[in-house]
């Protein structure tokens, strides 16, 4: 369906609005309510990412240490709240400098405040900055610098730009450094499409926060509940993807342009890809990494990678 205008949205948040099949970028789902929600979908019992790899972070702590074994920096892309760093700055010596990174500059704040007061000895300080462009990262004095990447974030990206991802990541490093990375892995499709549509509906509140961002940050009326959040498993893709549906015909006034949607046209939120072993070797070898070791859980549900530069 084409708009009414033949323009460039105005901001990136709403660039894809404005194609024919109509999509908005995963990270603009991480304003400050998005990031609360996310941290809410983290705790359901469909969602057997968080607590899978925390338990997979937890069992498997001789390998961390043996990454830890000098001084080091641990550097978080997406931070959030820090939930599964704690475990490695709870357990892990030579840990001196924490760098969060993460797109919500007030979750930020707060988490770094937080995690000051219960980890004085570590030099923390968080960097507000989207992640996927070019960044700057803090002087940290010639430390080991370890790139944590948890979450299954990297599937997020369509395959070709996930190498130029971590390709992009590597060139902030040097021989030796490492990186520790979470990936979803293939499974039955029901349990995947469960964890992105749960039962308590906090992923469609997430996913609609879209809306409410952009009523909030580009003068829009748009009516939260003329749209339906969807989401299902892509096998032939290998991904998750999420969707907000029009649930009638509908004409968007955004930021001062008129966007025409019809009854069940979609508005593309999300991939998430799942991965098999292939794909992680394949994955560490384009971007500069030799994958060290994989652990995963007794279900093979999700798996943690450690890389180092080569």
């Amino acid at each position: 369906m084409k708009t009414h205008l033949n323009v460039k949205a105005p901001s990136n948040i709403l660039s894809g609005l404005f194609e024919e099949k109509k999509w908005i970028s995963s990270k603009f789902l991480y304003d400050e309510q998005g990031s609360q929600l996310f941290e809410q979908i983290t705790d359901l019992p469909e969602y057997y990412q968080t607590r899978t790899e925390a338990r997979i972070l937890l069992e498997n702590l001789s390998t961390w240490k043996s990454v830890f074994h000098e001084p080091s920096a641990l550097i978080e892309l997406g931070s959030g709240s820090s939930k599964k760093t704690k475990i490695l700055l709870d357990h892990v010596k030579n840990i001196e400098s924490y760098i969060p990174i993460d797109i919500s500059e007030e979750f930020l704040a707060d988490t770094v405040t937080q995690l000051q007061t219960s980890y004085p000895e570590i030099h923390i300080q968080g960097v507000s900055a989207d992640y996927t462009q070019p960044f700057t990262l803090p002087d940290l004095k010639g430390k080991k610098k370890v790139i944590f990447f948890p979450g299954s974030t990297i599937g997020n990206f369509e395959p070709g730009e996930a190498e130029r991802f971590l390709g992009n990541i590597r060139s902030l490093l040097e021989p030796g450094d490492e990186l520790i990375l979470g990936v979803d892995r293939k499974k039955d499709e029901t349990v995947i499409e469960a964890a992105y549509d749960d039962a308590a509906g906090v992923t469609a509140a997430f996913n609609k926060n879209l809306i409410t961002r952009i009523n909030r940050e580009h003068e829009a009326s748009i009516d939260v509940e003329s749209f339906s959040h969807v989401a299902f498993y892509n096998s032939s893709a290998g991904r998750i993807e999420m969707h907000l549906e029009s649930v009638r015909d509908q004409v968007l006034s955004v930021g001062g342009h008129t966007i025409e949607v019809k009854k069940q046209e979609r508005i593309h939120t999300e991939n998430s890809y799942k991965y098999d072993p292939e794909d992680i070797i394949q994955l560490g070898r384009s971007s500069g990494f030799l994958l060290q070791r994989v652990v995963s859980d007794e279900r093979e549900y999700f798996s943690v990678c450690l890389m180092e530069v080569v």
